[in-house]
């Protein structure tokens, strides 16, 4: 009897791999694959675009303009950030529990904070942010509001998880010494999470310049809103001069990122720590001397009576208070939400499928250790070539947010949810390829390089050596960006890509606000599903 369960157990990684291809299989028949899928001049946009890609507008009016919006765009992100960071510190330290000791009150308050920072990076921040534009008007605090919550859930998160892993001698080491709570907070555990702190944060800073400029989509300002502009005149020379503009930024502060991370782990200290804090704080007070002083916002002005009337019929009518028959409480809406919901689920499925195929048919040649033939002991001349080549499309890929992949994409096919599955694609790609190129980069070579001294072939090496030692990260990677894909579908439906998000934007323009209830209902547990789906698939993995 108990042959059984082993069998299974051995074979577990194989049928979860089984199992995930057949989801995806099963996802691809919510497509009709005919030519009714393309516009009748898609291959025309495409050219044009194409050829617009080499030809940007580089005239004077237009960098001025591009320059303008790249402030916008980053001072939105770095005064957003700077709430999520202070969000995610108070936050995190609470849903840590390590102020709270270990009763059963303080196991009620860490489940709490826990569920609040969980609630909190469920919603997409363009969905704040129309919840705020709807219910503030249009005012920059929108975008910074928009950005602040959801960055701040998921900072929270991280950090409590950090509290909670460090090692516990030091920690008890000044409990002995009869350290109070606040000491030990600021003595024992943020001294040796810091660094992972820091890191983390300036890696969802990066984050923030994307989602700062898909704030154009709710009427705000920044790189998104011109990229919008100039697809809407078809100005594809322009719309390249912005994305241009937008990877720009996006690669400067990833680079930035990059080498404050090794100059914090260096032995000495290095004069680009101390730099980069003069940096920071030039950062966010330019970004709140622009909001202020530029954009002239008032953060009192948001409560003036005539904002807290808007806010109060906003909620109001999401909560169905006086209307005889919300849509929450109707069965026929109840079962047209759960057939979006449903096409969500799939278009995310269909997604992260896309990007998983094209991640494995680039990621070999994109590590460094295959590139210098380190990793195989055979160097090509040509190896280089294709490791620059494909490490230039992750960084193109993952620099363009999805909205932005999703406005040029609507021009080319029709509206449904292979539109939005390709743009969700395209953008992950570039994070899931660069996050498991250098998974097989820290690879021990000592194994492969056995195998290579044997007389195996590259090809050998790669199928029975690299492939089978990577795979269970690879799919911890995989699974992580299913569940941030699963979040990020109601934004491409946004612009017609199907799902919730394209019913959502209709019910906004139209003011059924049950309807958006009732939507922001079954898009949290579509989160929440995926959440539990990706962690048993993980455990699976191990």
């Amino acid at each position: 009897m108990s042959a059984k369960p082993d069998f299974f157990r051995y074979y577990k990684k194989s049928y979860l791999t089984i199992i995930l291809i057949g989801i995806f299989v099963w996802s691809l028949f919510a497509v009709q694959w005919n030519s009714d899928l393309i516009h009748a001049g898609g291959f025309v946009t495409i050219m044009q675009m194409l050829g617009a890609l080499f030809q940007p507008d580089f005239s004077k009016e237009i960098l001025e303009l591009a320059i303008e919006s790249t402030w916008i765009t980053l001072s939105y992100a770095v005064a957003g950030m700077t709430l999520a960071f202070i969000i995610a510190f108070v936050l995190g330290v609470l849903a840590s529990g390590i102020l709270f000791g270990e009763s059963r009150i303080s196991i009620l308050m860490k489940s709490f904070f826990r569920g609040l920072l969980g609630f909190l990076r469920a919603i997409h921040e363009l969905v704040w942010a129309w919840i705020f534009v709807a219910s503030f008007g249009l005012s920059p605090y929108a975008a910074i509001f928009a950005l602040a919550l959801p960055y701040g859930g998921i900072l929270g998160r991280i950090f409590a998880d950090m509290l909670t892993d460090v090692p516990k001698e030091p920690i008890e080491a000044l409990n002995s010494t009869g350290a109070s709570k606040f000491q030990v907070l600021l003595y024992g555990y943020l001294p040796m999470v810091k660094t992972n702190i820091l890191s983390y944060t300036m890696y969802r800073f990066e984050c923030s310049i994307r989602s700062s400029a898909i704030m154009s989509f709710v009427g705000l300002g920044g790189l998104g809103y011109q990229i919008q502009l100039s697809l809407d005149d078809l100005q594809y020379d322009e719309v390249w001069t912005f994305i241009y503009f937008l990877i720009a930024i996006v690669v400067l502060i990833d680079l930035w990122s990059s080498q404050l991370r090794n100059k914090l782990n260096a032995p000495s200290k290095h004069w680009f720590v101390p730099f980069s804090s003069i940096l920071t704080v030039f950062l966010v007070a330019g970004s709140w001397g622009y909001v202020y002083f530029v954009d002239k916002a008032s953060f009192l002005a948001l409560f003036s009576q005539e904002n807290l009337a808007y806010a109060k019929k906003f909620f109001a009518g999401m909560l169905g208070i006086g209307e005889e028959n919300p849509a929450f409480l109707d069965r026929e809406s109840w079962s047209n939400a759960l057939l979006l919901t449903y096409d969500t689920l799939r278009m995310s499925i269909m997604a992260i499928g896309f990007s998983t195929i094209v991640m494995f048919l680039t990621v070999i040649p994109a590590a460094r250790n295959v590139a210098n033939g380190t990793l195989t002991l055979a160097p090509k001349w040509y190896s280089w070539i294709s490791f620059g080549f494909i490490r230039l499309c992750y960084i193109f890929s993952r620099a363009i947010p999805e909205l932005v992949w999703a406005m040029m994409i609507i021009f080319i096919l029709k509206p449904g949810i292979l539109p939005g599955a390709i743009a969700l694609a395209l953008h992950n790609f570039g994070i899931l390829g660069k996050l498991c190129a250098e998974v097989i980069e820290d690879l021990d070579e000592r194994p492969i390089r056995h195998l290579s001294s044997s007389g195996a072939s590259k090809a050998q090496i790669l199928m029975y050596g690299v492939i089978p030692s990577v795979l269970p990260q690879f799919l911890t990677y995989i699974l992580y960006r299913w569940e941030v894909i699963m979040r990020t579908t109601i934004v491409v439906g946004f612009v017609g890509a199907g799902g919730l998000g394209q019913q959502f934007k209709l019910s906004m323009s139209f003011f059924h606000y049950t309807d958006l209830t009732l939507l922001l209902f079954c898009y949290l547990i579509l989160v929440w599903i995926s959440d539990y789906i990706s962690e048993w698939a993980r455990k699976t993995a191990r």
